[in-house]
């Protein structure tokens, strides 16, 4: 067990102290479940060493898919409405989920829970699988006893945010696809097809025209440089990764991702579909507006989306509105924060976020659609243009030779 101090609030108080716990968000959840709003969080060093797993000393937990996770999520709600005891519930999810992580995960979780502990601190020991939102809904649901619906809600939020990654990847796969295979295309022929040529043509002794010079130049250069290439290549990306990982890169990289033509309007429905479904579904079940949108900014997945969504959280923790602070945003379209300011005037924000999040996810559904048909034609030229222009180039000498013997 780890020790972790924590300043927060109880029974409008400032309170300050100590806890025990496995980590960071399972301290949260104690703390909630006293009835304390914790507003810091932090691990004391060398207080106490972290507690072994069962693997001998390997932690538990990991990524799961969406799939995965959802599943999980509607056989646990299912369980739980149908009146079964929730250690039952999560004995019978340990054995039938179809992920090793779950099950192993869940095996643990069962464990705890029949020895007395929460389900948020239960589930809040494995940060990796089951996030912020996840454990905050499942404190929620306990502490106010309706489990059942919260389950339900989150199983939907989570079913409905599998479906919009998915539509996302299905508009990146095509073109990637086509890009790659035109690629390894090009360098088969640049270092297989093109020397037989350029042989022959110097056997010619003939002038060769520019653009089978240049095609030729750039067959030797791939030839002789390819390995170089390739390293820099991986090097290149491994670099724009490290850069991303540094909070000046991913506000530069992100700011620039929302700027580009098509790709950037896709990336702006993305963040407003998954904004306002995310802050819905906290909202609904009961979490507290300034805990929501702090959950949400953290989950947003663009550092531009993040910070916006930070700012007006401290725009209402001074009293302000939610909608005030989002206008002044590059994301969120007039006509989103007209209608969160609706939802705040009438007191049925969660409502009317659930509306947003269900207009913005067919606008996102549309998009894909749309640049999928636009990519295809660009795809065509492309391909056309490159491995077209590198055949014409190398038979342009015949056709130059053929016209020399008539």
């Amino acid at each position: 067990m780890a020790v972790f101090a924590y300043k927060g609030r109880a029974g409008g108080r400032i309170v300050a102290d100590e806890i025990e716990a496995d980590s960071r968000p399972a301290a949260v959840a104690a703390l909630r479940a006293k009835g304390i709003v914790a507003t810091a969080v932090k691990e004391k060093q060398g207080k106490a060493a972290p507690a072994a797993t069962a693997t001998g000393g390997k932690k538990l937990g990991g990524k799961v898919k969406d799939k995965q996770l959802a599943i999980y999520t509607r056989q646990f709600s299912t369980m739980v409405d149908a009146g079964l005891p929730i250690a039952q519930s999560l004995q019978i999810l340990s054995e039938q989920s179809e992920s090793k992580v779950l099950r192993d995960v869940t095996t643990r979780i069962a464990a705890d829970v029949q020895g007395g502990a929460t389900l948020a601190e239960s589930f809040g020991k494995y940060p990796k699988t089951f996030d912020n939102l996840f454990v905050n809904m499942l404190a929620v649901g306990e502490s106010g006893g309706v489990l059942d619906v919260v389950l339900q809600r989150l199983s939907g939020y989570i079913e409905k945010a599998a479906k919009l990654k998915a539509k996302v990847k299905s508009a990146m796969v095509y073109p990637i696809t086509i890009i790659s295979v035109a690629c390894l295309v090009i360098i088969f022929m640049m270092i297989f097809v093109l020397p037989t040529f350029a042989n022959m043509f110097r056997n010619m002794g003939a002038e060769l025209p520019l653009p089978t010079k240049i095609v030729m130049w750039m067959s030797d250069f791939t030839r002789k440089y390819i390995l170089f290439m390739l390293a820099g290549a991986g090097a290149g990306i491994y670099a724009l990764k490290r850069y991303y990982q540094t909070d000046k890169g991913s506000t530069v990289i992100d700011t620039f991702a929302l700027k580009v033509p098509i790709i950037g309007m896709l990336i702006r429905k993305v963040a407003v579909a998954r904004f306002t479904r995310t802050l819905g579904t906290l909202i609904s079940s009961g979490v507290p507006i300034l805990e929501g949108l702090l959950i949400t900014a953290r989950s947003a997945g663009n550092r531009v989306v993040e910070r916006a969504v930070l700012q007006a959280r401290q725009h209402v923790t001074a009293g302000g509105t939610l909608a005030d602070p989002l206008k002044s945003t590059p994301v969120f379209p007039p006509m989103v924060v007209h209608m969160i300011s609706v939802g705040e005037n009438t007191g049925a924000l969660d409502a009317m976020l659930g509306k947003i999040a269900d207009f913005y996810d067919d606008e996102v559904d549309a998009a894909v659609t749309a640049l999928t048909s636009l990519l295809e034609p660009l795809m065509i030229v492309f391909l056309g243009v490159v491995v077209g222009g590198i055949v014409v180039a190398m038979y342009l000498p015949i056709f130059k030779l053929v016209t020399l013997v008539k």
